[in-house]
């Protein structure tokens, strides 16, 4: 499917509904969502299918569906959240691999946020069982994780987020020269964009070719976990 960009209704609607974060609002505007956010984030799911397969991996999905695919919820849970505004401000779209089940396993990640837009890939939050095995796979696997990471286009691009221990994990050597690395909680890369590249009209290849940029990353973490890349 053909897609030339998100309109340029998206970020303004996106400031909007930051100031109105009301379901009153929210109901009284739900053409503009559908229109300006969920229907050309659908699209844009459609239209990453073929390349996401064919230039990135076999192993990872593009569901184009409202409810339980590549597009995240607009609702917020706020069960036990101090702030009780009931709907996100951005938009966020996983193509997670086709073992995973939610979030938690690894995938390729697109934010979309008034003044704080980013692609995303890695793993984010993974159960210590897989966290210990990618711990494992780095410290058997030292040259290979230090590579990845000093490649030009990954290090002047991306650069490593998300939480970590503050003490080294348990079972590894707190002098390792990648301890950094080992203490962290999760493995995701980040690199942010200007708002403007959402109305690309190449905007597909603009994120397949930024996603490639992590190849080697994201294959190194199903090595680590053992799933196909």
């Amino acid at each position: 499917m053909l897609f030339k960009g998100f309109p340029k209704s998206a970020i303004p609607y996106l400031k909007r509904l930051k100031r109105n974060n009301n379901r009153e609002w929210f109901n009284n505007n739900k053409q503009a969502y559908e229109d300006s956010i969920r229907a050309p984030s659908l699209s844009f799911i459609e239209a990453m299918g073929t390349p996401l397969r064919s230039e990135l991996s076999p192993h990872f999905v593009a569901v184009s569906k409202k409810i339980g695919g590549s597009l995240m919820r607009v609702y917020r849970d706020t069960r036990f959240a101090k702030d009780k505004t009931p709907y996100k401000t951005n938009v966020g779209i996983q193509f997670r691999h086709e073992l995973g089940k939610d979030v938690h396993a690894p995938g390729f990640y697109l934010h979309i946020e008034p003044g704080n837009c980013f692609f995303g890939t890695g793993i984010w939050r993974p159960e210590s069982a897989y966290l210990h095995k990618i711990r494992e796979f780095i410290v058997d696997n030292p040259r290979s994780w230090s590579g990845i990471l000093s490649q030009k286009n990954f290090s002047s691009d991306w650069r490593l987020i998300g939480a970590t221990l503050i003490r080294p994990p348990r079972g590894f050597d707190p002098d390792h020269k990648l301890i950094v690395d080992l203490k962290r909680k999760d493995f995701i890369a980040h690199r942010n964009f200007s708002d403007s590249e959402i109305y690309r009209t190449d905007f597909v290849d603009f994120a397949i070719n930024n996603y490639k940029q992590c190849s080697d990353y994201m294959s190194y973490l199903c090595m680590a976990l053992e799933v196909e890349y």
